[in-house]
This record gives structure tokens, C-alpha cells and sequence, in this order.
């Protein structure tokens, strides 16, 4: 099941994501901050009212043995002589709900029903608390307390504050805090974008390059002036363009290359087959030789076609192994017998160095004689007449290690860099496809072997591979495919 995409820009998503939500943690900060300082000033107020409302109840419990009069005198004198009138109003209740006396000396005679004194009335403790704004506009706190015993019709007294300085304080404090939000949203979103901007744009060169890489256009480049992963990106991607463009031109001299393979010996046997199509005229001899031509070289194109194909397998994971136990000098001298006919008639000596002893090695016999075949004909292809390849087979450690060497013209050391590639073909190279070298490679590694080659020009090249060497196992045998040994067949 394919993945869902996630939608959206990297700007988007950072303001979908990481912005609003600091934006949401800074107004539930602000939040509780407001309902924190709302809380704190006003609870003190209240503390500040209920103070008094003890100290007056104190003062009311030692006149509990007077009579009414004289504490509805003492109550009123109270008031009058209530020492903090410029923080609280002091007002005494009669039963009807009326302020009786302030200690402003003022009685409103337009208070109507008061919530704090219903409240006081119906609560359990005697105590009512109203906030909120009065006759004249102010907002208010005011808590009213029922005496134990009514003076003189006196049943309550009320303390009022007003919270206009405390609002006032309240709105300066969350203003202030509301301006250091604003300074860290303002912080983070001026520091979000200028980071996301610094990855966008970046990222855009680099998006803006690669599709000019995906279009065929191996030139371009990414000029590289960041440091960490956008600095290693951009080395990356410029180093894919580097690579691409080398397989690209491998690929276009593949194309000539074998285009150049195909076109000689198809013009061979279009040519003789012309020929041999007027039978009359041919005499024996001519028509034997070109039958002989057209069969070397329809060899030579089954040869390279099976080539292509093998490389197509391996580079598809194709590629598998159906391995035995074999003596490794006994394949090789086969092979060499194989290619002595051929040459013998281009004037060429095989000397082998054959071990006194076998090299049992479980490998797939017709992948090893197509490696043999494979490196041995490379070998006459760059030995001069008259010359000699020399073969040697020898147990080293754990490998038997297979050498062949010709008196070529050897290899110099920036084609011998590249000998292995796919397609690669040097400044010297005679006729072929380019891959039988990346195809041996495939195999010994398949086979987890060493390959190796040395060459110098005017000396001649060397190649050696290295198999692995196995005891004896008789009546066992194996398939395997690129990474090992996957069991045993019968």
C-alpha cells in the first residue's frame, strides 16, 4: 500500500506545526498568568476585608452584655470613627436591607436589594461577597457580616473597597506580559523563518539543479558554500551528476562500441552470404571459406549477445550459482585445451604451471569456464605472434589462486583504474564489448573470490583470481545465489 504524502511546503508545515503551536502554549501561558495576578490581587482584598470583618466581630463580642441602644451607639461610632476611609467604606445594615450609616457619613437612599446581604442571609456562616460594579459605575468588592445579636435594628455591617487601583494594577501586569508574548512570538517566528528560509532556499537551488540532472543535463553543478548535511547534500548530488555523466558516456561509447562489434562481422556475413547466393559462379574452395567466415563470426555475435545478457542478469540480481565440488586445475587445463587450436593458429604458446597436488573448490563449473574462457581470450587478443601466456595454478593459504599472464602491451594506470567498469573500454582496446572484465568480476565475487590485475605498459598484464579452497565433501552440492550457499540440491 503506498505511503500518503505529507502536504505542504516546509514553511507550512513549520507554521502548522511548530509556530502555532507556540502560539497556543503562549496564550494558555497568558492565560493562566491573567487568571493567576486576577486571583492573587483580588483574594488580597478580600483577606484585607475579612480582617477587619474579625476585628470588628472581636469588638462586637465584648459589648454582647450590653443592651441594644447602647450597641447600636457603639456600632454607629464605630463608623464614624473607622480610621481607614480612604481604602474601604464601612456601612451598617438594618433588618430591612437599608444602610443605616457609612463611615463617609453619606447613607444611600437608592441601594436597593444587595446581593452580598441576601447571601449573608442565606449562607451558614453570615458572610455575602459581591464583585462587581455599583450605582455610579465602579466596580466594587464588598463583603457583608451578620452580627450574632441586632442592635437596635442594626443586623449586618458591610465593608466596600474599590477595585479600580487593583484593575488598574491587574491591566498594567498583563499588559506587560502580554508585550514579553508578543517579543517571544515575534522571537520565534523571526528566528523560525529565518531558519526555515535558510533550508527553503537551499533546498530550492538544489531541487532546481537536480532537475536539470534528471533532464540529462550532467554539467550542472551546485555551487556548494553550506557546511553540515545541506554541504553534504549538495557534495552528494554533485557527485551523483559527476558519476552519471561518466556512466553516460560510457554508455554512449557502449553504444558506438557495439554498434562498431555488430556492424564488422554482420557486413562479413552479409557480404559472404551475397557471394555464396550465386552458387554458379562460387568455386569449392571460395564457398568453403565462406561458410567458414559466416560461422566465426555468427560464433562471434552468439559470444557477445550471450555477453550482454549475462551482464543484464547480474546487474538484475539474476545471477545464480549452481556449484559442485570441483579440482579447479582440472577445469582449467580443459579450457586451455579448449582455446589451444586457436592459439596455435594465431602463433601463440600456452605454458601451465599445473599444482602436483588438486585444488578442490566448490564453485559452478560452467561460471568458472566461462571466467577462464572470458580472461584467456583477452590474453590472445593482446598477444603478439610469436608470444607466450603463461598459466600457473597454486594453493596460497585458504584461496587457489589462478594467474595468467601475456607479453601485451600492458595497460596504463588511468585505464587500469577503470578496467572493471561496465563498458569501460581503454585507449588500447581491440575488438569486444567492454563488460567481459565487469562480468568475471560479477562471477569471482559471486563466488566470494578475489580478482586482481596488474599491468604496465610494454610489460604485459597479469590477472589473478582467487577461489576459495573447500575439503572434499563427496555426494553434496549446492545452489546459491549472489550473497552465499542457499542449501543443499540433489
Amino acid at each position: 500500500m503506498e505511503k500518503k504524502k505529507r502536504g505542504g511546503s516546509i514553511t507550512w508545515r513549520w507554521i502548522r506545526g511548530s509556530l502555532l503551536l507556540t502560539i497556543l502554549v503562549l496564550l494558555i501561558a497568558e492565560s493562566v498568568f491573567v487568571f493567576y495576578i486576577v486571583s492573587y490581587y483580588y483574594s488580597g482584598a478580600r483577606t484585607a476585608i475579612l480582617t477587619r470583618v474579625n476585628t470588628l466581630n472581636g469588638q462586637l463580642s465584648a459589648l454582647s452584655g450590653e443592651d441594644d441602644a447602647r450597641r447600636n451607639a457603639s456600632l454607629r461610632q464605630m463608623a464614624e470613627d473607622f480610621s481607614e476611609k480612604d481604602k474601604f467604606e464601612f456601612m451598617l445594615i438594618n433588618t430591612a436591607g437599608r444602610v443605616v450609616s457609612t463611615s463617609s457619613g453619606f447613607v444611600p437612599d437608592y441601594l436597593g436589594s444587595m446581593d452580598d446581604f441576601e447571601q449573608a442571609k442565606r449562607s451558614a456562616d453570615g458572610l455575602g461577597e459581591f464583585i462587581g460594579t455599583d450605582t455610579a459605575g465602579e466596580r466594587i468588592m464588598a463583603i457583608t457580616c451578620l452580627i450574632e445579636e441586632p442592635a437596635g435594628g442594626i443586623m449586618a455591617v458591610r465593608f466596600v473597597t474599590s477595585l479600580t487601583r487593583i484593575d488598574r494594577q491587574i491591566a498594567l501586569l498583563v499588559l506587560i506580559s502580554a508585550t514579553v508574548m508578543l517579543a517571544i512570538l515575534f522571537f520565534s517566528a523571526f528566528s523560525g523563518f529565518y531558519f526555515i528560509r535558510s533550508i527553503v532556499l537551499p533546498v530550492n537551488k538544489v531541487d532546481q539543479v537536480a532537475s536539470r540532472i534528471a533532464d540529462g543535463d550532467f554539467d550542472a553543478r551546485i555551487d556548494n558554500v553550506y557546511n553540515g548535511e545541506l554541504g553534504r547534500l549538495c557534495d552528494t548530488i554533485n557527485h551523483m551528476a559527476g558519476e552519471l555523466a561518466k556512466t553516460d558516456q560510457l554508455k554512449n561509447d557502449f553504444i558506438s562500441s557495439v554498434s562498431h562489434e555488430l556492424r564488422t562481422p554482420l557486413t562479413s556475413i552479409k557480404g559472404w552470404a551475397e557471394t555464396l547466393q550465386r552458387a554458379d559462379e562460387v568455386p569449392e574452395e571460395t564457398r568453403r571459406k565462406g561458410l567458414g567466415i559466416i560461422m566465426e563470426e555468427t560464433d562471434r555475435l552468439y559470444t557477445m549477445v550471450e555477453e550482454l545478457l549475462d551482464f543484464s542478469r547480474m546487474q538484475n540480481g539474476g545471477l545464480s550459482l549452481h556449484t559442485e565440488l570441483l579440482d579447479l586445475g582440472a577445469e582449467l587445463g580443459d579450457v586451455l585445451l579448449m582455446m589451444g587450436q586457436r592459439a596455435e593458429s594465431e602463433g601463440i604458446r600456452f605454458v601451465f604451471q599445473e599444482p602436483e597436488t588438486p585444488c578442490p573448490v566448490f564453485a559452478d563449473k560452467n561460471r568458472i569456464r566461462q571466467v577462464f574462457v572470458n580472461l584467456l581470450d583477452n590474453a590472445l587478443k593482446y598477444s603478439p605472434r610469436g608470444g607466450t601466456i603463461r598459466v600457473a595454478l597454486c594453493p596460497a593459504e585458504e584461496l587457489a589462486v589462478v594467474s595468467i599472464r601475456d607479453e601485451g602491451p600492458g595497460t596504463d594506470r588511468e585505464d587500469l583504474q577503470h578496467i572493471k567498469t561496465k563498458f569501460y573500454k581503454g585507449k588500447g582496446a581491440v575488438r569486444g564489448s567492454g563488460i567481459g572484465l565487469a562480468v568475471v568480476d560479477e562471477i569471482i565475487a559471486a563466488h566470494s573470490g578475489t580478482f586482481d590485475i596488474e599491468s604496465e605498459p610494454g610489460k604485459g598484464t597479469a590477472v589473478r583470481i582467487g577461489l576459495p579452497m573447500r575439503q572434499p565433501e563427496p555426494q553434496k552440492s549446492e545452489t546459491v545465489g549472489e550473497n552465499g550457499p542457499s542449501g543443499p540440491k540433489e
